[in-house]
């Protein structure tokens, strides 16, 4: 009895070690084998212990090594196992602990056998001491020992690569070929079985090809492999991957360099399927694809299983992963916590998961403890059945089977519908051809779809087949169900490849109702989709919905991803997709009435803000390679019009003036240096073509430099001095008119101050009246002849009389007269404006209804179009849009109020305007 063999300890040492004895012969062998050992260890902390254990190996000797790490594995495994079962640690502890025995065995295995090859002089390029941490080869833990969540029977899967960049290319040959040598001396050295046990089994087969490659490759040929031929079970495997041993920095930068194959910038709903195939292979190659029976039942890959768990969770976190940092945790439970909390997935899921993965886990240590053996599955026979109950601390062996029972059914049930094919999905369409007006048309329009691009691969068509009755149903939903189907047509035509979207939408149905509500309300919007369905990506994040945020949170992301970017022109084009993706969020929000029409005009113009203040420090930083650093303070950027007043569509260009504070003569310090005027000159231009550079993802915005000082004739930028100048000496009327909307949106502080001052000075004034009446009546006339054709149109927004823009140059004229210089939005203008008593309330209201109802039709018109649009010509979606957004109940009624209003905006202005 085991008891007998340990009466020198205290009772209840002895009763933890008879029990454990009892059930697994296992670790009663490991306890008499290692009996003076142990009583010295039960005597102290256990972490003390394991950490004594790990210490305590020989530096020198490949055979001395061998016996001490199999030493230390025996201990190791004892020590483990009863803190396991005495409750001393938990299970991330014992995972933990377990995992540390592997990296420290690993490591010395490693240094030990490659110290022997440089000191032989077998390494090329390093001379005899040097250190086998800076040789550039190291090994990778993938798996569980990634995660440090090894079992206690567990394999180890690693890597094993170099660097092949710490060698000249004469020597590389010989050097793969020592390090292949140490890699398969280590594999050796851990996983042989002597009269001493055996460390660790090693498995190597992770690495790419090893049918075809040697156990120890180069990172670039690694790189290229996973670059061209990865796969997406080999990305999911890299979610786990750690850099355990050898030349840890150099490992860590290969991850770094593999983060783009791991991490895609888009969710890859498309790993879903993959995922479920893989997992499907695997049961039915193990035999494991039955249903769920306790008695022989697989915990790690049967139906309900751990690797049900994994699965899950690395999914998602590939999905995810490329766009949210925060979840990419090597770590099971800890991948799940942060799923959560990103609201990415329910708590009670979570937590229902959480305690299937620890019950699941210590059961699968109970077994394993048994007789150190690396299975999975539960034993069979009764009489075993009972043994595992014993050691498991179960009530009987009916609470036993009862509780797993339970927990695969709860892992299988939470799980398997993430993953698997709706089977209802592959009826057949429908019977809705009566919402359309030519079904006959409608079917050739569905047939035709089967010849698009997004449909020419097997797996394309697979997934969009179960879609296609889903995507047809919502049809009803549409206002038109014609519109909407053509519209879709369009959208599914310009698609380049579907795997990725329809994977998408069919794992986040919501997605279709996006869609068919985009596609029955703006065409223009579902073309735009059609070239930038990556926009999509976006609605599956928790706070899409949300409210919009304001500039500073804008930024912060902004920074974020461009600081990510790999270098300039990546982070312009990241730059792009951001603005794009924050448009779509904002055109969504507007089209689902989330948010007013003011609000989204203010969003827009938060996004343009934080794209300024974004980027133009990188383009100063990308200038001062070539000029040097910039004379004085880094320039302001002061935003006019409607991106001055917050005022901004989709499609609004950006009015902008450049102005610094330097001696113009004043020289740079770079390579290439230039005067101040020169260097802020070039630097803008800079700026320019970083925001209107055609790339693929098209360009950030349109700009407009006409409202500098001088206008075309002017610099590109102004110095301070100068734009004070020109504003007091001589600025037109109408450019200091402009100046009522100007807002400093980025610059030093010193800076921002000293120019909000100069135009406030603008805007005090004194003025003549007589003169600024007579300037405006005049630019009005020009005005007007300008326009005249936009002005006939019954739908226009922005010109003719009594529309926005003659609204506008009425609240600035009164902003001059009267000294406002604290607002910049005209609607607020008017208010001010009418408390001061220019405008009686009956002006105020009309003036005041007219913008808003004016500015939300031109917000939801230029989500269709960049041109003044016939609402009716657009499609019932898109009318029932514009009335909702202007309060009208009919588009009779939107076109008599805005005729009625824009003839009482006009006699007011007219009448304002006169000759005092």
């Amino acid at each position: 009895m085991i008891r007998d063999s340990f009466k020198d300890l205290p009772e209840p040492a002895r009763d933890l070690l008879a029990a454990t004895g009892a059930s697994s012969p296992y670790l009663r062998r490991l306890a008499e084998r290692e009996a003076d050992w142990l009583r010295e260890a039960l005597n102290a902390q256990p972490e003390a212990t394991m950490q004594a254990l790990l210490s305590d190996l020989p530096s020198e000797g490949a055979d001395t090594l061998g016996i001490a790490l199999r030493a230390a594995k025996r201990r190791g495994a004892l020590l483990i196992a009863l803190a396991d079962l005495g409750g001393v640690w938990s299970l991330d502890e014992v995972t933990e602990a377990l995992t540390r025995l592997a990296d420290t065995a690993v490591e010395a295995a490693l240094s030990t056998l490659l110290q022997i090859e440089i000191d032989r002089g077998k390494l090329p390029d390093f001379a005899s001491g040097s250190s086998p941490s800076q040789a550039g080869l190291f090994v990778l833990a993938m798996g569980k020992m990634g995660a440090s969540e090894l079992n206690y029977s567990s394999d180890i899967d690693l890597i094993v690569l170099f660097d092949e960049t710490r060698f000249s290319p004469e020597n590389y040959a010989d050097a793969r070929r020592c390090f292949v040598r140490v890699a398969q001396k280590m594999v050796k050295l851990l996983g042989e079985r002597t009269g001493d046990g055996y460390v660790f089994r090693t498995d190597l087969r992770l690495r790419p090809d090893p049918s075809s490659t040697p156990v120890v490759i180069a990172t670039e040929a690694a790189e290229r492999y996973y670059e061209s031929l990865g796969r997406t079970w080999e990305r999911a495997a890299f979610i786990k991957a750690r850099a355990c041993a050898g030349d840890i920095a150099a490992g860590e930068a290969f991850l770094e360099r593999l983060s783009p194959f791991v991490w895609r910038r888009h969710l890859d709903y498309a790993a879903i399927e993959d995922a479920y195939d893989m997992l499907e292979r695997i049961r039915n190659h193990k035999g494991l694809s039955g249903p769920i029976s306790v008695p022989g039942h697989n915990v790690k890959l049967g139906r309900g299983g751990i690797r049900e768990i994994e699965f899950f969770a690395q999914t998602r976190q590939l999905i995810l992963g490329g766009r949210h940092r925060e979840l990419r945790d090597r770590r099971t439970l800890p991948a799940l916590e942060a799923l959560s909390d990103g609201g990415w997935l329910d708590r009670d899921v979570t937590t229902l998961l959480s305690e299937a993965y620890r019950y699941l886990r210590t059961t699968e240590h109970r077994l394993q403890m048994l007789e150190d053996a690396q299975t999975h599955r539960l034993p069979s026979t009764d009489d075993a059945f009972a043994r595992l109950a014993d050691f498991c601390g179960a009530e009987s062996v009916d609470a036993l089977s009862g509780n797993l029972h339970r927990q695969f059914d709860t892992v299988h049930a939470l799980t398997e519908t993430f993953f698997a094919p709706d089977p209802k999905a592959e009826q057949s369409k429908p019977t809705i051809w009566q919402v359309f007006s030519d079904p006959d048309r409608a079917k050739d329009i569905i047939a035709g779809w089967r010849r698009i691009p997004a449909l020419r691969t097997a797996r394309a068509r697979a997934i969009f087949r179960r879609l296609e009755p889903e995507l047809l149903q919502r049809m009803e939903k549409a206002h038109d169900a014609d519109e909407a189907l053509r519209s879709l047509d369009g959208f599914l035509r310009k698609l380049p490849a579907g795997v990725q979207l329809f994977s998408m939408m069919d794992a986040h149905p919501p997605l279709m109702d996006l869609l068919v509500d985009i596609c029955g309300t703006t065409e223009a919007l579902a073309r735009y989709l059609g070239d930038n369905a990556g926009v999509l990506d976006a609605v599956i994040s928790p706070d899409f919905f949300a409210p919009l945020p304001q500039v500073q949170e804008l930024f912060r992301d902004l920074d974020d991803v461009l600081d990510r970017a790999a270098d300039y022109e990546a982070a312009l084009a990241a730059a792009r997709t951001w603005m794009r993706e924050r448009h779509f969020r904002i055109g969504v929000h507007l089209l689902r009435g989330l948010s007013p029409t003011e609000e989204v005009a203010a969003a827009y113009s938060a996004v343009a803000e934080a794209v300024i203040d974004a980027v133009l420090p990188r383009v100063m930083r990308d200038f001062a390679e070539r000029h040097g650093a910039p004379p004085g303070p880094p320039p302001a950027v002061l935003a006019m019009g409607k991106f001055g007043s917050g005022e901004m569509t989709v499609s609004s260009d950006l009015d902008l003036i450049i102005i610094y504070d330097a001696d113009p003569q004043e020289m740079s310090d770079g390579k290439r240096p230039l005067s101040a005027s020169a260097y802020y000159a070039k630097l803008t231009q800079s700026l320019i073509s970083a925001l209107t550079a055609p790339m693929p993802q098209g360009i950030l915005y349109k700009v407009d430099m006409r409202l500098r000082p001088s206008g075309k004739q002017g610099p590109l930028a102004t110095s301070l001095s100068a734009f004070r100048k020109y504003q007091r000496e001589e600025a037109w009327t109408w450019e200091h008119l402009a100046l009522t909307r100007a807002r400093v949106v980025t610059g030093e502080p010193a800076l921002r101050a000293s120019i909000e001052a100069a135009i406030r000075e603008v805007i005090t004034g004194p003025y003549d009246p007589a003169k600024v009446l007579a300037d405006v009546r005049d630019m009005r006339r020009r005005l007007a002849d300008a326009h005249a054709k936009e002005a006939a149109s019954p739908w226009t927004t922005k010109h003719g009389p009594g529309r926005m823009m003659d609204i506008e140059l009425l609240a600035q004229t009164g902003a001059l007269l009267h000294g406002v210089a604290d607002e910049r939005r005209p609607r607020r203008l008017v208010q001010a404006l009418a408390d001061l008593g220019w405008f009686d309330e009956k002006e105020r209201a009309w003036l005041i209804a007219s913008l808003n109802r004016l500015g939300a039709f031109q917000q939801v018109s230029r989500l269709a179009s960049e041109r003044t649009v016939d609402p009716a010509s657009r499609g019932e979606g898109f009318v029932q849009l514009a009335l909702r957004v202007t309060g009208a109940p009919d588009l009779d009624t939107l076109h008599e109020t805005m005729v009625s209003e824009a003839g009482l905006c006009h006699a007011i202005i007219t009448r304002k305007l006169a000759e005092p």
